[in-house]
């Protein structure tokens, strides 16, 4: 800990941790462009009536598996190897988008067999993300950890990105054979990734001075001090309230997975080129905070709620405003907001949450977050078969708003846990209250 730490980006100088996040660009990119894609397939080519409801539809099976399986995923990550479980969901999320390519390519495959397999590869995904996050410290250097959620996090930005240019520009020219066939590259690249980088035995994270006084006996400790799913959440206020305002903030976020392809159809009245350049905004936007998050000034709820603010704003203004680069501009700026949040927030929660409790509390996060997506789609789905796109941007952006000043107040009435100062230790979770 005391010797002073190797110059240069964190990717470059520690090839584990830059394999392993690799292997998540290569995940979320292909399960982006696999959603993006679909989403299109859907609006312009399977679906005559009740678009908005079939994209919905899709979209909550592409969310709710994360949501469902929390205390399944929290035990595997907690009882098996990182790397297992990181290696296995790639590459059965492989397996199954190869067998969806196959099947494209004999024929048009029914929009039963697209949602089933859409399920596959969001369960995958679902065990994929909160291990990844699990393992950081198994990876990097305390002092990295930040660094290294910052990466991580920029994760769904390079994947929104480069999977929303290739998704519905992959289905206008190649159908949706090439779609599963480009994904299952990605997944299969992803596992070889995975399986060459070394981790760090579990008992070996530096961060946890507590922890580190009992290493003697971790290997039988370590399973008795896990606790159940409710009781992690239970014991971390501060955290806890967090969660409740980012989960209503998602209610009407991730609607905007459902509303571009509407709004692309039906009021641009572009093709897969459009979509792929409005998915590729919001994706680059979101890279861009992800990297400059913690430039951001002020504490995480006050700065927090700040970008809530903008990002309602930069949701509602395409509800006026119906032209293409403004539209683009205003996901642009949705995009850093969502990257910005994030960064601040997952880089506390990873100092503030016991080294024990990790694999069930970052599953928690995911599902507690995620609750809110399968019914963000359903609801904004079915509305956009009444209610026009502009409607539906200008809902979004009405309903950030009160998740925003519950974010403020929270801010104000909640005093700050101390930072790096004492990372994750059970009385810097204490002071949180």
């Amino acid at each position: 800990m005391t010797a002073p730490r190797p110059a240069g980006p964190l990717v470059l100088r520690n090839r584990a941790f830059a394999a392993v996040w690799l292997g998540q660009v290569l995940t979320q990119a292909a399960v982006r462009m696999f959603q993006v894609g679909v989403s299109w397939w859907i609006v312009a080519y399977a679906v005559a009536d009740a678009r908005g409801l079939a994209s919905g539809l899709f979209m909550a099976a592409c969310t709710l598996p994360a949501v469902v399986l929390a205390p399944v995923v929290a035990g595997a990550v907690g009882r098996f190897a990182h790397r297992s479980v990181l290696r296995g969901a790639a590459g059965l999320a492989a397996v199954v988008a190869g067998i969806l390519a196959v099947w494209a390519q004999g024929g048009g495959p029914p929009l039963a067999g697209v949602y089933a397999a859409a399920l596959a590869l969001a369960t995958c995904q679902a065990f994929f993300d909160p291990c990844l996050t699990t393992s950081v410290p198994e990876l990097v250097d305390d002092a990295d950890i930040e660094t290294a959620t910052g990466f991580e996090l920029s994760t769904q930005s390079l994947a929104g990105l480069g999977g929303a240019l290739l998704g519905a520009l992959t289905v206008d020219r190649a159908g949706v054979a090439a779609l599963a066939a480009g994904c299952a590259a990605a997944y299969a690249g992803a596992a070889v990734l995975v399986a060459s980088a070394r981790f760090r035995t579990a008992g070996a994270a530096p961060a946890d001075q507590a922890h580190q006084a009992d290493q003697a006996g971790a290997p039988a400790a370590a399973p008795a001090a896990r606790r159940p799913l409710r009781r992690i959440l239970g014991e971390l206020p501060y955290v806890r309230r967090i969660l409740v305002c980012f989960t209503a903030a998602n209610l009407f976020t991730a609607a905007v997975f459902v509303v571009i392809p509407l709004y692309t159809r039906s009021v641009l009245g572009g093709g897969g080129g459009t979509v792929a350049l409005l998915e590729a905004s919001l994706g680059g936007g979101a890279l861009v905070g992800a990297f400059t998050g913690t430039r951001v000034p002020g504490r995480p709820t006050v700065a927090g709620a700040c970008c809530l603010g903008l990002m309602a704003v930069a949701l509602a203004l395409p509800g006026v405003f119906s032209h293409l680069p403004v539209v683009a501009g205003c996901l642009t700026v949705a995009g850093w907001c969502a990257g910005a949040v994030s960064v601040r927030f997952v880089a506390l929660f990873q100092r503030l949450v016991p080294t024990a409790d990790k694999p069930g509390f970052f599953a928690v996060m995911q599902a507690v977050l995620g609750a809110s997506l399968p019914v963000a789609s359903l609801v904004f789905g079915s509305a956009g078969d009444l209610l026009s796109p502009q409607t539906l941007c200008l809902v979004q952006g009405v309903g950030l708003l009160p998740a925003a000043c519950a974010l403020a107040l929270l801010g104000a009435r909640t005093p700050e846990p101390a930072p790096a100062a004492q990372p994750e230790t059970p009385q810097t979770v204490g002071g949180a209250r």
